[in-house]
């Protein structure tokens, strides 16, 4: 890579706006940046954004519900709900042998709404040497 084109995303001069600044800091210092990563770090996980995502869909699944909704072991299901639960993302209630999860915190609902429009469809990996 030349230097050139290194640089191409860097200003060439050092300069700010100290209005814009000073507003965008002021407004970012009352923000809670943890409780935001925290929001993302949770819905990062593949399998824990799938369970998440079908909390969405329904008001309240049981552990063996969402194992076959996004196809895991029980255990698996299990250990991810039981993050999203202990990171207060959701929460959980016993019934007789079941155990039922919901979602309870609302920004979960919304992070995942949000996503929605990145979401894509399911892409086929073409074969180089096919096309060669």
């Amino acid at each position: 890579m030349s230097l050139e084109k290194s640089h191409q995303d860097q200003c060439e001069v050092y300069c700010y706006d100290e209005d814009k600044v000073s507003r965008v800091q002021a407004l970012m210092a009352s923000m809670d940046f943890q409780h935001m990563m925290k929001a993302f770090k949770v819905l990062a996980d593949e399998t824990r954004y799938k369970a998440a995502y079908a909390l969405t869909l329904e008001k309240e699944l049981c552990v063996c519900d969402v194992a076959n909704i996004i196809g895991v072991t029980t255990a698996t299901a299990s250990h991810h709900l039981r993050l999203l639960r202990d990171m207060g993302f959701s929460g959980s209630r016993k019934e007789g042998k079941m155990v039922f999860y919901s979602l309870t915190d609302d920004s979960v609902r919304q992070l995942i709404s949000a996503a929605e429009p990145l979401r894509g469809e399911k892409r086929v990996k073409k074969d180089k040497s096919a096309m060669l």
